[in-house]
């Protein structure tokens, strides 16, 4: 899928998969603060990828419409280390419900950016901003792949399993390291696949729902490690935070039905839940 027919296609996909997601969650109403654990947070009925995330304190005051919207894989507003007084962009912003927690983080005297292509997303992010309360922050519409802003302008950039949807991951991470200040720090949560992927089993990158899903973009472990190392990251790590069954990636979207059994069963912890991060230097 490497041409720009297909590009588009994926992304259209990607689009109205998490408008989808916005329109349901703008449909929603509810409470300002969110002690729910039913099946609409906290795990419940979400896909294996996006489940128990977040902790009750961390999701406790925020938007209820935000924690709805968030199909993330990881926390990397946990992981990130924020300062006070921090400059940060979260790639692929959604809800917004990362944006309030690294706001919280790098309080009134740091400010963060949301980045999403989604005009739903937009909306609902900044139904949450105000219902939040939020002066340290601001949505942006736009592309991953073409950053909205000048340069050097971030400490941080955090991305919640967004990366792995675009169909040009090194424009990405130019991208995010043109716009990171010297020193600054990319630390985000993505998928990614450990070692490769078996010839047999590959299929599962031609499904719009998988790449929906998060699953058929993820990038091999090596190749997330080449990528940042030519876009000029220093200090990257790749540390795994949950690995997935096959079954798992099935939920993703990923189409197993032509592999036997047992060879389905060797798919089993190739796919994970990690946290990269690098620095620029």
């Amino acid at each position: 899928m490497s041409n720009q027919t297909d590009n588009t296609t994926i992304q259209e996909s990607v689009r109205n998969r998490y408008a989808q997601v916005a329109q349901n969650a703008l449909n929603t109403t509810g409470s300002k603060n969110n002690n729910c654990c039913g099946s609409a947070c906290c795990g419940g009925e979400q896909d294996p990828i996006s489940a128990n995330i977040y902790t009750q304190d961390e999701l406790a005051g925020a938007p209820v419409a935000a924690v709805l919207a968030s199909l993330g894989c990881g926390n990397p507003t946990a992981l990130a280390s924020l300062r006070e007084g921090e400059i940060v962009l979260d790639l692929g912003s959604g809800g917004g419900i990362d944006v309030f927690l690294s706001a919280r983080r790098v309080g009134p005297s740091g400010f963060v950016y949301g980045l999403d292509m989604t005009d739903e997303m937009l909306e609902l992010a900044e139904r949450n901003r105000k219902q939040a309360d939020s002066n340290n922050v601001q949505f942006l519409k736009g592309t991953i792949e073409e950053i909205p802003l000048p340069d050097a302008t971030v400490h941080v950039i955090i991305s919640n399993c967004v990366i792995n949807l675009s169909v040009d991951k090194a424009k990405v991470l130019r991208e995010s390291f043109r716009v990171l200040k010297p020193g600054g720090r990319f630390a985000v949560s993505d998928v990614v696949i450990l070692g490769h992927i078996p010839e047999y089993a590959r299929q599962f990158r031609q499904s719009l729902e998988a790449w929906a899903g998060c699953i058929a973009g993820a990038l091999e472990d090596g190749e997330y490690r080449d990528l940042l190392s030519a876009a000029g990251f220093t200090d990257i790590e790749i540390e795994v935070t949950r690995r997935y069954s096959a079954q798992d990636a099935i939920a993703g979207g990923a189409d197993f039905s032509d592999i036997s059994e047992s060879d389905r069963a060797k798919l089993d912890g190739l796919f994970a839940g990690a946290f990269i991060r690098a620095r620029k230097p």
